[in-house]
């Protein structure tokens, strides 16, 4: 059979608006969406009484389950829309390697640090399952320190502020381009 599947690479800093652009994508592309922070979420109910923190085991565990999954399905030909706040340290040597299974495309999102803050408050307090991710606080501390990751990849910049900026038709087309 023909070419590459793509991986859709959709980061940024917590609040941005990753999980919901990386839906809306998957269901405009046709494809399955892979989060991160739904996988720890799954993950939480198999461990009751869980405290989240910086490091702790879940976040450990939930690493390499993510990346197997991604290597799972664009081995199997599978376009796929991953989502998380994929930083340049820990998950760039992640995605080289996936890069020879998959065309990687980068949605990079942005939206100004009061928006995050203010999102990534709320969801913790509307949401319970929220609670298995590391606390507001250190999310906030987290979009000031966010570092985009850097793969030889075509990129695109979305801001997320208020609907997308590109519109979702011109990501899609990035993303099929």
């Amino acid at each position: 059979m023909g070419g590459l599947p793509v991986l859709v690479v959709v980061s940024g800093p917590g609040g941005a608006g990753k999980t919901t652009l990386a839906h809306a994508l998957a269901r405009a592309v046709g494809c399955p969406a892979i989060c991160r922070d739904e996988i720890k979420e799954g993950m939480a109910h198999a461990v009751p009484g869980f405290v989240p923190g910086p490091g702790d085991e879940l976040t450990r565990r939930t690493l390499p389950t993510f990346f197997g999954v991604l290597e799972l399905l664009v081995r199997a030909g599978v376009t796929t829309v991953a989502e998380a706040a994929f930083q340049d340290r820990v998950w760039r040597p992640r995605l080289a390697h996936l890069s020879a299974f998959a065309r990687i495309r980068i949605v990079h999102c942005v939206v100004d640090a009061e928006v995050a803050s203010a999102r990534v408050r709320r969801r913790r307090e509307d949401d319970p399952v929220r609670r298995a991710h590391a606390d507001a606080s250190a999310l906030e501390r987290g979009y000031e320190e966010f570092d985009r990751v850097s793969v030889d990849a075509p990129w695109i910049e979305v801001d997320t502020t208020d609907g997308y900026s590109p519109a979702l038709d011109e990501v899609v087309a990035f993303v099929n381009g």
